[in-house]
C-alpha cells in the first residue's frame, strides 16, 4: 500500500482545506485560501473558518476532528471494511490510525467532505436480491470470511450504525436500506418503518421511508438519504454533522443531557423553530421508547443557500435501549423513567412557551400511543 501523509478535503469540486498526520499521529486541518474567502466553518466551534492550523486531541477520535470522524464508516460499514483490510491487503487493523482509514472514504462517505488521494476500491458490484443480501449479512456476523465481502464492502462499507445496510440508487435517488443484526428481531424493518410512520403523524421532520419486500421476514427498512440531493444540475451532497462530532465527545459514552442539545440547537441556528424540532424530537424518544439516542443519532445540517444550520430530519428510530435500559441522552438528568416533569423542564429552560409545550408533548404522546401501542405494552 502507497504511504498517504496528506489529504485534500473537498466539497463537490472546491478545496475546502488539507489534512496532514503529524509525528504524533494527529491529523492537522488547514482551510485553503479559496475556501476561506467563500467558504463556511465545517464546525464552528471547534474549527472556526480561520487562517491557522488547527491541531485535534488525540481523543475521542484518534487523532482527527469528529467532523472528519463523521466521515468514516462506523459499527457495520467499518466491520466490513476491517474485514476487507485484513483478507484483501493484509493489514493489521489494530496498527491503522484513523488518518489512513480516510484514504479509503474518497467521496463514499456521509455528508459532503470528500477526500484525495484515495484508497478506495473500484470495481462492479453485482446485482442481489435483498434476501440475499441479508443472507450474507448474516454469514459474515457469524463467522471471519464470507465469499461476497468485496461485494459487500462496495454497498455499505462506508456506512454507520450497528445494523447491516447498504447505500444503493432507486430511481436516481440516493437510498439506505437495513438488514436484521444478529441481536435483532427478523421483522425489525418493520418496527423501524412503523416508527417512522408515527414520526411523521407526529409531525417530525424525517426523509422518505419504505418498507422493502422479502420472502424472510415482514420487510426491510430503507430511507431516501437527506444528506443528497437530486438538482437539475445534477446531485447535491448536503454538508452534515453529528451532535458527537459537533461536540468532540464520543457517542460510546452517555454524557449528554437534552438541556444541552437544546442550548446547543439554539446557540447554533439561533431559530427557536428549531428547538421546537429538537424538543419534539426529545418527546417522542421518551413515549415511544427510544432510548439509544446517543450523539451520532442527532445531526445538523449546513444549508448554504440560507447560510445557516438546521436540526437534520430525524433517523434510527426503534423500540430500544442503552447502557443499564436509560436514555443515552438523560431529559433533565433522567434517563430510566423520565416523565411530563422532566420534558417541561427542559422547555422552560430553553425558554419555551410552557402552556404550548405541554400540549405538545400530550399530542405526540397520544400519537405515539395510538400508532406504536403494540410495542409498548
Amino acid at each position: 500500500m502507497k504511504r498517504i501523509d496528506k489529504l485534500d478535503v473537498l466539497i463537490g469540486e472546491k478545496q475546502v482545506g488539507t489534512l496532514a498526520e503529524t509525528k504524533d499521529g494527529l491529523a492537522a486541518f488547514q482551510y485553503s485560501d479559496q475556501w476561506l474567502s467563500a467558504g463556511y466553518a465545517l464546525n464552528p466551534f471547534s474549527l472556526p473558518l480561520a487562517k491557522k492550523v488547527f491541531l485535534p486531541n488525540y481523543d475521542p477520535f484518534e487523532g482527527i476532528f469528529g467532523v472528519f470522524a463523521d466521515s468514516l464508516p462506523d459499527g457495520w460499514g467499518r466491520l466490513l471494511v476491517d474485514r476487507y483490510l485484513k483478507k484483501t491487503l493484509k493489514v493489521n487493523v489494530d496498527e491503522i490510525s484513523n488518518f489512513y482509514r480516510l484514504t479509503f472514504v474518497s467521496d463514499a462517505g456521509m455528508g459532503a467532505l470528500s477526500y484525495q488521494p484515495s484508497q478506495m476500491l473500484e470495481s462492479h458490484v453485482m446485482p442481489y436480491d435483498y434476501d440475499t443480501i441479508a443472507l450474507e449479512c448474516k454469514k459474515l456476523l457469524e463467522q471471519d470470511t464470507v465469499g461476497n465481502l468485496d461485494e459487500l464492502f462496495l454497498l455499505g462499507g462506508s456506512s454507520g450504525g450497528a445494523r447491516p445496510k447498504i447505500l444503493t440508487e432507486i430511481d436516481s435517488e440516493s437510498w439506505i436500506i437495513k438488514f436484521p443484526s444478529s441481536y435483532d428481531d427478523l421483522d425489525i424493518g418493520l418496527q423501524e418503518y412503523e416508527y417512522s410512520l408515527c414520526a411523521k403523524a407526529c409531525g417530525l421532520e424525517m426523509s422518505e421511508t419504505r418498507l422493502f419486500a422479502s420472502k424472510e421476514c415482514a420487510g426491510y427498512f430503507g430511507t431516501k438519504r437527506f444528506d443528497r440531493r437530486q438538482t437539475s444540475s445534477g446531485k447535491q451532497r448536503i454538508h452534515m454533522v453529528s451532535l458527537s462530532g459537533m461536540l468532540e465527545t464520543s457517542h460510546r459514552i452517555p454524557n449528554m443531557d437534552y438541556n444541552q442539545l437544546m442550548r446547543l440547537t439554539m446557540l447554533l441556528t439561533n431559530d427557536m423553530r428549531e428547538v421546537e424540532k429538537m424538543f419534539s424530537f426529545m418527546c417522542f424518544n421518551v413515549f415511544a421508547h427510544n432510548r439509544d439516542d446517543h450523539s451520532k443519532n442527532v445531526s445538523f445540517l449546513y444549508d448554504e443557500q440560507q447560510q445557516r444550520w438546521k436540526m437534520a430530519p430525524v433517523y434510527d428510530l426503534t423500540y430500544s435501549n442503552s447502557i443499564g435500559g436509560e436514555h443515552a441522552t438523560t431529559i433533565d438528568g433522567e434517563g430510566k423513567r423520565p416523565g411530563m416533569e422532566n420534558i417541561l423542564s427542559v422547555a422552560k429552560k430553553a425558554a419555551m412557551d410552557c402552556k404550548r409545550a405541554k400540549i405538545r408533548a400530550a399530542e405526540i404522546r397520544d400519537i405515539v400511543r395510538e400508532c406504536l401501542g403494540k410495542y409498548l405494552g
